[in-house]
C-alpha cells in the first residue's frame, strides 16, 4: 500500500511590492486631477497676454468682477473702504506687490479706480493679471 503523501506547505517568504505600488499610483492620480479644483479662487473672465508676469513673492490680489464688485484677496470689500485697507496693507508690508485681476467685462471706471486708490495708498508695485494664450491661439478673446 502506498503512503498518503503530505502536501508541502509553501510560506511566502517575501512581501509583494506590487499591487501597493498600484494602490498608490492610482492615488497619486486622483490627488493630480483634484487638488486643482480644491484650490479655486473666484471666478473672473481674465482677458489674455502672451506673458504670464506672476511671481511668488510678498503680493494682494484684488478682483474686480464685471458687477463691479471688488474682493481683497478672497473677502469683500467696498470701494470707499478700499484705501484704508490698501493703507493698512502698505503699514504692514512696505514692499507689497499688489496684482490687479479685472474680469474682462469689468467697467472700465471701477478698474482705473481700484488702480488709482492702490497709488494712492502709496503702493508703487502695480501688476495685472492676465491668462495666458495657448500656443497659435488669438488673443483677442
Amino acid at each position: 500500500m502506498r503512503k498518503p503523501q503530505r502536501r508541502q506547505s509553501h510560506v511566502m517568504r517575501e512581501l509583494n511590492l506590487v499591487p501597493l505600488i498600484d494602490v498608490l499610483l492610482v492615488v497619486l492620480f486622483f490627488y493630480m486631477i483634484i487638488s486643482p479644483m480644491m484650490s479655486r479662487g473666484l471666478d473672473v473672465n481674465l482677458p489674455r497676454s502672451g506673458a504670464n508676469t506672476i511671481k511668488s513673492e510678498d503680493r494682494v490680489v484684488i478682483t474686480v468682477t464685471k458687477g463691479r464688485e471688488v474682493f481683497v484677496e478672497k473677502e469683500r470689500v467696498d470701494i470707499e473702504q478700499l484705501g484704508g485697507v490698501l493703507g493698512a496693507i502698505r503699514k504692514s508690508k512696505p514692499q507689497v506687490n499688489v496684482y490687479l485681476r479685472a474680469d474682462r467685462d469689468a467697467p472700465y471706471g471701477a478698474v482705473v479706480q481700484v488702480m488709482d486708490l492702490v497709488k494712492r495708498a502709496g503702493i508703487d508695485k502695480l501688476g495685472m493679471v492676465t491668462e495666458a494664450v495657448p500656443p497659435g491661439g488669438d488673443s483677442g478673446k
